[in-house]
């Protein structure tokens, strides 16, 4: 039986960042970070309380009354400088990600280098922040808009992509004159602590960006019940954005959420089956297939179904599951050691719901150690399979097949979920009605990972409210206020 490689005990203790300082938990408590690939204790984090949420929260307040005052364009050194010294550092940031994520080294390096684009795009964003000069109806009036920012921010993310989803938090907020407090997941927060080392040493004042960790419930209440904190920018899944959009109403305060998905992968029978069959385990199996915006249902056409599903197998079985330092691995272990007993559980469903195991369908038996679950693809699926109706954070693809466009299109909307779609098709009328058609925020037309700064991210019905990254992302952190004037005679 294989042994997952130990990581180096090289990694120091992780603590907060208040007002300027990296601090221990005004209690002293600390959590364990855990390796997923050897189940070992990494080192420990600084663990806090409300208490020390609301000191974050207080030092942003003090630290917005000047940053605000800030232009654009020195703003956008301190956030170039970051993205700067984030690519310088991306190997050593990477490695910290893997060992404490558990995906595969290079997938990595990219969330570094994406994340590292996000900064430096936002940076150039935030000085095009801006307002308009409106013709006035009335002799005499002016009439203006001039763009605010919304205030001190609260951003929750979680622990799949521990980097990018606080970059797309952090940047912009940054940028359009706003002050953060950051909640990073519990079980992944020092690849963040590296991203906060980089804007530190970028020129960062004290209490513009805050790290604090603790209690889920506790941070999420002094972000809610402060009014110090104007807005929460929240990145999870939709029973919890619910949780927080109620929470909100007491003080009509803003949200951004960023919630689950049930994407859909459509493949036409004008495409090459083996050429999209490749693409699809490329974009299922990412890391792990934790991923909000992976493709979960796959839909093929019958024409192509039989090829398609043969070349899924053999690419499939090809990939290369070990621990993420490793090289050439191409799948990490899940993320921690329950989400193996909800992905099995939810094959055996489709079990007896009547789905046939075409590959995969278990625990890894290769490891002693570690979070090790087999890439699995399944077909026969029913529709009362909990697969079909459940958010799948997991390593598993189920193929099902159609006829026809417009039944397609009525079951890929067939859900609560509006993230993200995908459609593999080389015919351009397909391409466009597909885009017109389906439910979804993002939509990849032979493209399964479509995520870029430049671009809205997003979803629809459940899957959220608001988009990040792009010019939206910015506007996010805005308010438009409008100003009218009235001239002398």
């Amino acid at each position: 039986m294989a042994t997952a490689t130990a990581a180096p005990a090289s990694l120091k203790p992780g603590r907060m960042y208040i007002d300027g300082a990296w601090c221990e938990a005004t209690d002293g408590k600390t959590i364990a970070v855990v390796n997923p690939a050897t189940e070992e204790t990494l080192t420990t984090m600084a663990f806090g309380s409300r208490a020390d949420v609301k000191r974050a929260l207080e030092a942003a307040h003090k630290a917005m009354q000047s940053w605000m005052k800030v232009t654009a364009y020195d703003r956008a050194k301190v956030l170039k400088k970051t993205a700067d010294l984030m690519r310088e550092r991306a190997d050593a940031i990477a490695r910290t990600l893997t060992m404490e994520q558990g995906k595969p080294l290079p997938e990595a390096k990219a969330e570094v280098l994406h994340s590292a684009d996000t900064f430096e795009w936002f940076a150039e964003e935030g000085k095009r922040a801006y307002g308009d000069v409106i013709p006035n109806s009335a002799p005499g009036k002016r009439h203006l808009t001039l763009k605010h920012p919304v205030g001190v921010v609260g951003a929750i993310s979680p622990w799949n992509f521990p980097i990018t989803l606080q970059s797309r938090k952090i940047a912009p907020a940054l940028a359009a004159g706003c002050t953060i407090v950051c909640k990073p997941a519990s079980q992944t927060p020092l690849s963040l602590v590296n991203v906060f080392d980089c804007m530190v040493d970028a020129g960062l004042p004290p209490g513009v960006a805050n790290l604090v960790l603790g209690p889920a419930q506790d941070v999420a209440d002094e972000f809610l019940q402060n009014p110090i904190c104007r807005k929460i920018s929240f990145t999870g899944s939709t029973p919890v954005g619910k949780q927080l959009m109620r929470g909100a109403a007491d003080q009509v305060k803003r949200l951004s959420l960023e919630l689950g998905g049930h994407a859909p992968f459509i493949v036409f029978p004008d495409a090459d089956p083996e050429a999209g069959a490749k693409l699809a385990v490329m974009g299922k199996f990412r890391n792990n297939g934790q991923v909000c915006i992976a493709p979960t249902r796959f839909y093929v056409h019958k024409d192509v179904q039989k090829k398609f599903t043969e070349a899924t197998v053999e690419f499939a079985k090809a990939l290369k599951l070990g621990n993420g330092l490793d090289a050439g691995i191409e799948v990490g272990p899940m993320f921690e050691s329950k989400a193996l007993d909800s992905t099995a559980g939810l094959i055996e469903d489709a079990r007896n719901t009547g789905a046939k195991v075409l590959v995969g369908g278990g625990k890894s038996t290769r490891f002693d150690r570690g979070y090790f679950f087999e890439p699995t693809v399944l077909t026969n699926l029913s529709m009362d399979a909990k697969i079909m109706t459940e958010e799948p954070f997991a390593p598993v693809m189920p193929l099902l097949n159609f006829d026809n466009l417009d039944e397609v299109i009525r079951q890929a909307n067939n859900t609560k979920y509006g993230l993200a779609a995908y459609v593999f098709t080389n015919d351009l009328s397909a391409a466009f009605k597909m885009a017109e058609g389906l439910e979804a925020g993002i939509i990849g037309i032979n493209d399964p990972v479509p995520a870029t700064p430049q671009c809205p991210f997003g979803g629809m019905k459940e899957s959220g409210l608001g988009r990040e990254l792009a010019h939206e992302g910015l506007e996010a952190y805005l308010e438009t206020k409008y100003i009218s004037i009235k001239l002398r005679d």
